[in-house]
């Protein structure tokens, strides 16, 4: 009954670790995310929009 115990304790350790380490990950995106200044947001919308805009679309006789 002790060996099962303890792989639950492992699994739960875990499984803490891996929540830990997502944290980290977001945390870090968010971080790169709001490094950005209004300005660059702006460019980097504005190039998105004209290049989707730029790509015909394979159907368009319809």
């Amino acid at each position: 009954m002790r060996q099962r115990m303890r792989w639950w304790k492992v699994l739960g350790l875990a499984g803490l670790a891996g929540v830990a380490a997502s944290g980290v990950v977001i945390a870090r995106a968010e971080r790169r995310r709001r490094a950005y200044t209004p300005e660059e947001i702006r460019a980097r919308l504005r190039d998105r929009h004209a290049e989707a805009n730029s790509v015909a679309p394979a159907d368009e006789a319809g």
